[in-house]
């Protein structure tokens, strides 16, 4: 090769160099349309986005969420007593008078007692969701809007096993509604925003994130599976929404860990809206029942088992003339699937089969004795006795 062709093919070289070189930029920069590159964003303006992001949040759900108050009226047995400080309560102001009736001289002594919680607004008729133990034995419910106005709520329905619970009042405004998210989709560190009503103190946001999902055995309801949050929960908190950016209800805000700091539960949305269903249609929750009792798998009781993971849940107990016991499922035996689904452990084998349909007929997965086999079981009504589908 010559010099001068030398030259040449060098030139050729550092012109396609050239050339690549911006078109990888242009791939990974934003380019204007006259070929001049923006000015990279700012902290500044990001910070301003997320910002404007939450604030925006806040404005959607706040007027969807309301102020539960509950009134629990019991005769005193000790004789006269002083009514104390919550009929002056601003909170109940006329409250007493209007729904108990005036209490004159000689009226049977009662005392009141007084219980505070927070709900969302997810239907323009007057429905109202919360948790079922804010509103457990109360015998009225006061209902105040972020417009300050007040209702008199009537229980529609409750499912004290999820710890939720229907209330409807009767509006003569235009109300806002909050909308339902799917919380199947949620992530770890993804931004949670609680939205309640804690210590009394109305319309309080606190911001955090998604902590952990699938949370159970945290010994709240028969059904768990909760997100956990570290955005701030506090007493009064219990049935508002955690809403994610985009201004869905992912949860239903429901507890807290009094020994700690930062540890919040609410019930996914998705359960949320499977119970809500049945309690508008028909005032109660059915679930699925297969007649067993389970506990978990421990390494331990895997290895006596002939198994080589804690992947499912052991039979405790099989209860007779059950669905279970017609199949031939016996004690001992590690229900591992579940109509198609892995079993991961007790906890998730109790979901399966308390949202399956009554009256299906479904494939259980077992392991007994080292051997794989599958039964077929038609899935029964669990009474209210029995508690969970299983145990």
């Amino acid at each position: 090769m010559t010099p001068r062709t030398a030259r040449a093919t060098l030139v050729v070289v550092l012109i396609m160099i050239s050339v690549l070189a911006g078109f990888g930029i242009r791939a990974f920069w934003p380019w204007s349309s006259d070929g001049r590159s923006p000015a990279p964003p700012s902290p500044v303006s990001t910070a301003d986005a997320l910002q404007a992001a939450f604030v925006s949040v806040a404005e959607r759900v706040r007027p969807a969420v309301v102020h539960v108050g509950t009134v629990q009226v019991a005769r005193s047995r000790r004789g006269p007593t002083a009514p104390g400080p919550l009929a002056d309560d601003p909170f109940f102001k006329d409250f007493f008078d209007q729904f108990f009736g005036r209490r004159g001289p000689g009226a049977p002594e009662e005392f009141r007692q007084q219980g505070l919680g927070s709900g969302v607004i997810f239907d323009k008729r007057g429905y109202v969701l919360t948790n079922f133990h804010v509103i457990k034995g109360a015998d009225a419910v006061l209902l105040r809007l972020s417009s300050k106005q007040e209702f008199r709520g009537k229980v529609v329905g409750t499912d004290p096993k999820t710890d939720l619970a229907v209330v409807r009042f009767d509006p003569n405004i235009e109300l806002a509604v909050a909308a339902m998210g799917n919380s199947d989709a949620l992530r770890v560190g993804e931004w949670a925003i609680a939205i309640g009503n804690p210590f009394g103190l109305d319309q309080t946001v606190t911001v955090g994130v998604i902590s952990a999902t699938g949370r159970s055995d945290v010994g709240i309801a028969t059904y768990e599976n909760f997100i956990q949050t570290d955005a701030s929960i506090n007493p009064g908190n219990s049935g508002g929404p955690l809403v994610n950016l985009r201004g869905e209800v992912v949860g239903i805000n429901t507890a807290i860990v009094a020994a700690g700091q930062g540890i919040g539960f609410a019930i996914p949305a998705n359960m949320v809206k499977r119970v809500i269903g049945q309690l508008l249609e028909r005032g109660k929750v059915t679930r699925g029942w297969i007649g067993i009792s389970v506990q978990p798998l421990t390494q331990e009781l895997a290895q006596s088992l002939g198994l080589k993971d804690t992947q499912g849940a052991v039979v405790a107990r099989v209860y007779p003339e059950g669905p279970a016991a017609g199949a031939g499922i016996a004690q001992n035996d590690v229900i591992v699937g579940f109509e198609g689904t892995a079993v991961d452990d007790y906890s998730h084998l109790q979901r399966l089969t308390a949202d399956a349909e009554v009256g299906k007929t479904v494939s259980v997965d077992i392991m007994r004795r080292g051997d794989r086999r599958t039964v077929k079981l038609k899935i029964a009504e669990a009474p209210d006795a029995a508690g969970p589908a299983v145990r």
